[in-house]
């Protein structure tokens, strides 16, 4: 029966690594799960694997956008069962990778169709962002749609006026458009896979992983797509790494300010995941750095 191994978990926490031990078990394909490593000239600040990672096994829906190109979860679950399905003729295991979780609950559950947001609705929206900035925004939406407040990144003014568009169009949150977790049927066994390890822990993994970032050319990096005209209200260009570096750059913020910033919000990233990955009951959850484990375990799954 072909299998998908679906690998999960916060940021920093190794799913890269695990993904190409899986890899070279299971002589297979990756597909990319992290919203944020489809945009190209942007490497760095999102841990994008590297070109001898990548040289494993084909990578997808990695360097796949410009970074002023949109997109959407709604548009992945499309095109990665598509692709899917081109994978598992050639491949009884596909391995997919990736912490974003609205595009992991697209390819898990699906997505009911979303509805259309008259302009004058995403036009108030953008002014009142404009005019008094995102916080009562972040304000309204915890109180309108928690469950989305607690997935995404509060700090993403496009996710935050999206969910917001929805709602004053339709009196409904948008997370009551994704399907229940019975209702997408795969024709595949879907495996999951999450990743974990101990807080002070991860945390420390993730400051360090900071300090890579930065001492490897994140600041440069960031001026480089500045100086191509990438605005920096773009939706890429508010993950996070890019939008602090940017504040910086701009002189709103110092230098040490910016990497403060950058690792205190991974932290909260990694705990808003982790909190997100653990409603489901069917996830199969690991050590960090367990690889070998996880591979017998595996193969006494998929006999």
């Amino acid at each position: 029966m072909n299998t998908l191994i679906s690998i999960v978990g916060p940021t920093g926490v190794g799913k890269t690594s695990l993904s190409l031990s899986l890899v070279q078990r299971f002589g297979t394909v990756i597909v990319s799960t992290d919203s944020r490593q489809m945009y190209r000239l942007m490497d760095i600040g999102t841990a994008k694997p590297n070109e001898k990672e990548r040289s494993v096994a084909p990578h997808y829906f990695i360097n796949t956008l410009n970074p002023d190109e949109n997109y959407n979860a709604a548009k992945f679950e499309e095109e990665a069962e598509a692709l899917l399905s081109d994978l598992f003729l050639k491949n009884s295991v596909v391995i997919s990778v990736g912490g974003s979780t609205l595009y992991i609950d697209a390819l898990w559950n699906g997505f009911d169709d979303m509805p259309s947001i008259p302009a004058e609705i995403r036009d108030t929206l953008n002014h009142q962002f404009q005019a008094n900035g995102l916080t009562s925004l972040v304000e309204e939406l915890e109180k309108v749609d928690p469950v989305t407040f607690a997935q995404i990144d509060q700090a993403n003014p496009a996710r935050v006026i999206r969910a917001l568009e929805v709602f004053r169009a339709t009196g409904t949150p948008i997370s009551t458009f994704r399907k229940g977790k019975k209702k997408k049927i795969h024709p595949y066994r879907l495996i999951k896979i999450a990743l974990y390890d101990e807080r002070e822990v991860l945390y420390e993994r993730i400051n360090q992983r900071v300090q890579e970032m930065v001492e490897l050319g994140l600041e440069s990096e960031v001026r480089d797509l500045l100086e191509q005209g990438y605005s920096r209200d773009l939706p890429s260009m508010q993950s996070i790494g890019y939008r602090e570096m940017a504040d910086y750059i701009s002189g709103e913020i110092s230098y040490d300010e910016a990497i403060r910033l950058i690792q205190r919000n991974s932290r909260r990233y990694a705990k808003r995941q982790l909190t997100w990955f653990r409603r489901y009951d069917d996830v199969n959850w690991f050590q960090a750095g367990e690889n070998e484990k996880i591979i017998q375990w595996l193969e006494k799954q998929m006999g």
